[in-house]
């Protein structure tokens, strides 16, 4: 017998899983806690392939399935904090920490709700639902499995889910070619959708599956999880936790003694941080003044001041109470991490009278920018001391005008100030990713580097280049076997490039996660950055913390102006529906569907004229001699200066270069090339075609989004917009590839 058997003959993969964490529960809880979470896992990849009503978010991690919008509406709030305990203590004992009987429990009754809401709400037959019954779970001598048998374990699991999302991707790549199949699946998920809408309207899921476990439990466990996961497993009654202090106010303690639910301490003996934790269903900052008074009490004793941190187990705080206010977070810091805020009370120096390195950064504006941040993130106190004052900055400069070395100069300016240790750079592709942190090395040698895409990462990494994607793997990965890899306090510094809504939509959880300093770089004027960037930078809109604009760098001839050319064809536009949409209904279609990477939304086009149009021989062939007539040329006009041809897609591009190879087959297929991820030396294409100082071939490079933004290319003088680019945004950041200036590329001097 299990618990699990209501749910043995229609979901009978769900149930080998579940029972097999329901047997190790008090027989191995570290093994447990992990089926737990692999169980949870192939429950909500089966919802999300199965019900409508689910939209698959742009990653398909476990954490970002369970917070992806439709499913935090699917689940109600105390299901969703059981579904995330579940992930956490499974995290947690694949982290190799140690896991009690108690947690695999809460974990396995939690996973038992789980199973409930699923069958009450998607089962042939509305099953009957039993009590959790304790004594069906083996009670055998507890045997904690070996390390090395835990390993084994996740490395199975996660070869199951890999084999899962497999089968589920060629499913569905079958459906759409296949449209019988189609229709199957598309019949079945309706079905479920059905059952689901008429259940919820008949009861409540919380009648039907009573809740196990209390809320003050979950509480507390969230708040010891969180603990665990930055390194504070080790916790002593009496020291690190319920510990006595004296010097409590009479008013409120006439003893004059009070006890700190959590103090951590360094090293030295000295107290790090303390934590004030309310046990009831209060706002977190109720315990704030409460949390001060034990940092009031602990600095009497100890001679140092602790960090505060308050949390009610769901919303936690830190109160850098000497420098910052409060903030929300989404843990606790390591030892390490405390120890170096508690340092820089004493090390952290004045931004504002930082002499900025002009072998880096020597133009007025970028100077300006730089002082600018540095004004936005700190000010003089009442009593004459620093203190901080934003932590977010947003700088708007023109494509061409120098972004990546001014945030260069601004890491100099905060490493050397000591605000700064560890710094994350992150770009929306791996090129960019190479692009910046070849900058950082020629300008900051000193400073240790990594590209997270392609290297094993360390904790003394000093810089950490990533993409959005590798980032936030990163931070939920469940193989680290110490603690978590990337905690909360990690990066003292984010810097953003290309900041823009596409990221505030689809990555704030890295943002959220991370607590650190942000700088967010864009080159979209600031009259078209939307809402939600500023938002994200905590500003007004409009209001960037500096902006360098195109018109501004043109006029100081710092860039030069673009001259649009409209080729004799007639572009046939024929069934677009985007652009029967309202400004408002463009910018929630962009929102919801655009590419994170790209910022590029689908196009729904009615017919197929575009396609058409797109991949006419003729068509492309006019444009082709166009392009070779008429564009900028170099080399005394003898030979057509860089040139980028933006292609609808892969496909598209292919077709253009066939169509160039069979025209003008004299440049032996070397003059024109596809860069993008389809090529497998895509990076090595790009280096070449962007060298700053000599012409090397490919001299036209056809681009599917890998060269729309970003890139350095200043000997690009012709730019083919082959497709419909609908975000202002977009527009501009592609433009920006032609605008630089490169001295001598007509003639010496010129």
């Amino acid at each position: 017998m299990s618990n699990f058997s209501f749910i043995h003959q229609e979901f009978p993969d769900l149930y080998l899983d579940t029972h097999e964490a329901e047997a190790l529960a008090l027989i191995s809880p570290k093994a447990s806690s992990i089926l737990s979470r692999s169980a949870l896992e192939v429950t909500v990849r089966w919802l999300f392939e199965n019900d409508p009503d689910l939209v698959q978010p742009w990653d398909n991690s476990l954490n970002a399935l369970i917070h992806e919008h439709s499913f935090r509406q699917l689940i109600d709030p105390t299901m969703f904090r059981e579904i995330d305990l579940i992930r956490r203590i499974g995290n947690s004992a694949a982290h190799g920490k140690q896991i009690t009987q108690h947690e695999s429990l809460i974990a396995l009754k939690n996973l038992f709700r789980i199973m409930g809401f699923v069958a009450v709400h998607y089962a042939r037959q509305v099953p009957t639902i039993p009590a959790f019954d304790e004594s069906l779970i083996p009670d055998g001598k507890a045997v904690e499995k070996s390390k090395a048998e835990l390993e084994r374990l996740v490395t199975a699991l996660d070869l199951k889910q890999d084999e899962s999302k497999l089968k589920s991707l060629e499913l569905n790549k079958q459906a759409e070619q296949i449209q019988a199949l189609k229709e199957t699946l598309d019949k079945e998920r309706q079905i479920y959708q059905q059952r689901k809408n008429e259940r919820k309207q008949a009861a409540q899921s919380q009648q039907i599956i009573p809740i196990l476990i209390s809320e003050a439990q979950t509480r507390r466990l969230y708040i010891d999880l969180a603990l665990k996961e930055s390194g504070w497993d080790n916790l002593r009654e009496e020291r690190e936790l319920e510990y006595e202090v004296t010097g409590m106010p009479f008013s409120t303690n006439p003893s004059g003694i009070g006890y700190a639910d959590y103090v951590l301490w360094g090293d030295d003996g000295l107290p790090l941080a303390v934590i004030e934790a309310k046990k009831t269903m209060a706002d977190a900052r109720k315990g704030r003044h409460q949390a001060e008074l034990y940092a009031n009490c602990l600095e009497q004793m100890h001679g140092q001041r602790p960090i505060i941190f308050y949390t009610n187990g769901f919303e936690s705080y830190i109160w850098d109470d000497r420098f910052y206010t409060d903030r929300e977070v989404q843990g606790f810091y390591t030892k390490d991490e405390l120890q170096l805020l508690v340092n820089r009370r004493q090390t952290r120096q004045d931004l504002r009278k930082f002499k900025v390195n002009t072998n880096i950064v020597e133009r007025q504006y970028q100077l300006e920018a730089i002082q600018r941040v540095s004004e936005h993130f700190v000010l003089d106190a009442p009593d004459g001391t620093l203190s901080g004052k934003a932590r977010k900055s947003l700088l708007v400069m023109a494509t061409g005008t120098g972004k990546t070395r001014v945030s260069v100069a601004i890491v100099d300016m905060l490493t050397k100030s000591n605000w700064a240790k560890r710094v994350l750079f992150l770009a929306d592709r791996n090129a960019l990713v190479t692009q910046a942190k070849n900058a950082f090395a020629q300008h900051l040698p000193n400073l240790s580097s990594i590209d997270l895409t392609r290297e094993k990462e360390d904790n003394g990494t000093r810089l950490v280049f990533s993409t959005y994607p590798t980032i936030m793997n990163k931070i939920d990965g469940m193989r680290q076997k110490e603690t978590r890899f990337y905690g909360v306090g990690h990066f003292d510094l984010i810097i953003i490039d290309e900041a823009h809504r596409s990221v505030y939509q689809k990555y704030k959880a890295i943002f959220d996660y991370f607590d650190s300093l942000l700088i967010g770089l864009t080159a979209t004027p600031k009259k078209d950055i939307d809402h939600n960037t500023y938002s994200l930078f905590e500003i007004e809109d409009d209001n960037p913390t500096a902006a360098y604009e195109l018109d501004e760098a043109v006029r100081e001839e710092f860039l030069v102006p673009p001259r649009a050319i409209s080729v004799p064809l007639k572009f046939q536009r024929e069934g677009i529906k985007y652009n029967q949409l309202s400004d408002k209904e463009k910018q929630e279609y962009e929102e919801k569907f655009g590419d994170p990477t790209t910022g590029e939304a689908p196009d729904e086009i009615g017919s197929e004229a575009l396609n058409r149009w797109l991949f006419n021989t003729d068509t492309v062939d006019k444009v082709l001699d166009h392009v070779m007539t008429d564009g900028v040329k170099v080399e005394g006009g003898d030979k057509l200066g860089k040139t980028i041809i933006f292609a609808k897609n892969h496909k598209h591009a292919v077709f253009i270069e066939e169509r160039f190879n069979k025209n003008y087959p004299e440049y032996n297929g070397k003059f024109l090339r596809v860069i993008d991820n389809y090529e497998t030396k895509a990076q090595d294409l790009l280096e070449t075609f962007v060298d700053h100082h000599v012409e090397h071939d490919p001299q036209i490079a056809v681009s599917v989004d890998m060269m729309d933004t970003g890139v350095d290319a200043p000997r690009v003088v012709n730019l083919v917009f082959f497709k419909l680019v609908k975000s202002p945004s977009k527009f501009w950041q592609m433009i920006g590839r032609g605008t630089r200036l490169c001295p001598n590329l007509f003639a010496p001097g010129e």
